[in-house]
């Protein structure tokens, strides 16, 4: 989690005022952090924004600015000078496919002390890592300025037609002996596992500044004491998160007194492009304050709660506000964003409590009820209840399940294969148990009742489903059926079986269940290829009900 620490001292001297500790962790609060500790004798403050979707507070500067708006040190935006730059960086078509997004700056003119280097790190690490996603969505790579030739190119080569010295070590080492024997190399080369050559970074002279995303060169990316000018870079795979990081770093550096000079993007099969610091205009609703928090501003009132919370303010008419967000924030989706920084800065301590308008008794829905029931039976069946996450694979869910998809609710940005779906039904976790569970002694009796979701067209559904399964050398349809029946004797309703074919279960040997004409489930032995693609030598009988159509069916 991002955990950040600084001196007290060098907050105090960025905010331009002497803070208590008491005051600092109360500031922390109005970034969503919360203050982990100080220790006097080093003057270090911890404080863990773990729960922010702010990314620039995971730094001493970023968190100086929220404070220095809350204050009144600062009103609205902060401004950054940009010095007019001839560099460039030249883009290679050849990395469009790795990992095609770069931004870059020149700051100069500061000297780096041994307190100011670790910041940088720090900062550099809590992106990459936690907005990054270990450094796959972005990296940052900060560099020597006065060891760079510009221009500098963004290229790819093959594993084994580059050799540098990787930072920390003090030999040559081509890429793919980086990746094998260097331990940033051994833990990042997923990143580009999929990939026949890697990208790099090198100047005008040849010199290699970087294995991108993985190492820098222990010459030119080797920042050290002493040191006035530095280049950074940002590269990814996605645009905005490289723009949002580039941003976050130009102003954190500018605030320490450096001075910014842009380098240009020169792309090849794109336009060129410079970082964008631009300022996003957006409207929100003007009685939105007054329905989320009841509140009656003035718009003075707005405007100045507003600038505290670092927003420039364009325009307050009569029904809407329009203002500009920083370039350094993308939290900003919904009005709301917006208007919850409202309360935050206004404080939500000083909003007046609205009388009590309504009195209503809490309760259990009746299906919960109904679903309660149905795993205490199955329990008494001696079935053993187990918990899955509801996030799956299509893999699990139809390829070895021998079926098609037939309405998959997938995840965008998802950060793992295994879990880059919403699953749509249960039996395919138990066959997971099952294949996990080899080494333990038969039978096996294991059911799952949980949430699903499934897509029609551009509709979700979202349903109650119990899928129950049993496994060893003897099952068979009549066993499952048991449980099916045990269920029907005890909830006293009846259903019928009719034939049915699906890909899990064997021909024949598979039915749908029926109560009151409604479709509720299946019921029936598992598919031998089933069974193979899980690896499982044991038979399996299951079956899987809705119990939302099924509670809905029976209460009629």
């Amino acid at each position: 989690m991002p955990t950040i620490s600084f001196s007290l001292k060098d907050l105090q001297n960025l905010v331009g005022k002497k803070l208590t500790i008491g005051e600092v962790e109360n500031l922390a609060h109005y970034g969503k952090g919360d203050f982990d500790g100080y220790d006097k004798k080093t003057d270090e403050v911890r404080i863990d924004f773990g729960d922010t979707n702010l990314p620039y507070l995971w730094s001493v500067e970023g968190f100086s600015r929220l404070i220095k708006g809350i204050e009144g040190k600062q009103r609205g935006i902060p401004k950054i000078k940009l010095n007019k730059s001839e560099y460039n960086i030249f883009v290679d078509s050849s990395v469009s496919k790795i990992r095609p997004y770069i931004s870059g700056f020149i700051a100069k003119g500061h000297k780096i002390d041994d307190y100011l280097l670790r910041q940088i790190i720090q900062l550099q690490e809590k992106l990459s890592e936690n907005y990054g996603r270990r450094r796959q969505k972005i990296s940052i790579g900060v560099y020597s300025y006065d060891k760079i030739t510009f221009p500098v190119y963004y290229k790819s080569a093959s594993p084994d037609s580059v050799s540098f010295e990787p930072l920390g070590f003090k030999e040559k080492m081509s890429l793919r002996e980086i990746l094998k024997n260097h331990p940033k190399g051994i833990e990042y080369s997923c990143i580009l596992k999929d990939f026949d050559k890697y990208p790099i970074l090198a100047d005008s002279k040849e010199e290699i500044l970087s294995f991108v995303p993985i190492i820098n060169s222990n010459f030119t990316g080797k920042l050290e004491e002493g040191d006035e000018n530095i280049m950074v870079e940002v590269t990814g795979t996605d645009i905005e998160h490289v723009s949002l990081a580039s941003n976050i770093f130009c102003y954190a550096l500018f605030e320490r007194g450096f001075q910014i000079y842009p380098i240009g993007i020169k792309y090849r099969d794109r336009k060129p492009a410079l970082p964008e610091l631009k300022n996003k205009q957006y409207s929100i609703i003007k009685n939105g304050i007054t329905k989320l928090f009841g509140l009656e501003l003035a718009d003075s009132e707005i405007k100045t709660i507003l600038e505290k919370a670092q927003y420039n303010v364009l325009e307050i008419d009569r029904n809407k506000i329009k203002l500009e967000i920083p370039s350094y924030r993308n939290d900003i989706l919904h009005q709301n964003d917006v208007i919850e920084d409202i309360g935050i800065f206004y404080g939500f301590e000083n909003i007046q409590e609205s009388p009590l308008s309504s009195f209503t008794i809490g309760s259990v829905l009746k299906l919960n009820d109904f679903v309660d029931k149905v795993r205490e039976i199955l329990i008494g069946a001696n079935y053993q209840e187990i918990l899955s996450p509801m996030l799956s694979n299509k893999s699990s869910l139809y390829d070895k399940m021998n079926i098609k998809d037939f309405g998959t609710v997938e995840i965008d940005e998802f950060m793992s294969e295994t879990y880059s779906v919403v699953r749509s039904w249960i039996l395919p976790d138990l066959m997971n148990v099952f294949s996990r569970n080899k080494h333990v002694s038969y039978p096996q009796r294991i059911f799952e009742e949980g949430t699903v979701n499934t897509r029609k067209e551009d509709k979700i559904f979202d349903f109650n489903r119990v899928a129950a399964a049993s496994s060893h050398e003897k099952v068979d349809f009549t066993e499952i059926k048991q449980a099916m029946d045990c269920i029907s004797r005890m909830l006293n309703f009846k259903y019928s079986i009719e034939e049915a074919e699906h890909g899990s279960f064997v021909d024949g040997r598979v039915g749908r269940i029926i109560v009151s004409g409604k479709k509720i489930g299946y019921i029936g032995e598992v598919h031998p290829k089933v069974l193979e693609n899980f690896n499982l030598e044991m038979p399996v009988a299951a079956m899987e009900l809705n119990l939302s159509e099924m509670h809905s069916t029976i209460q009629k």
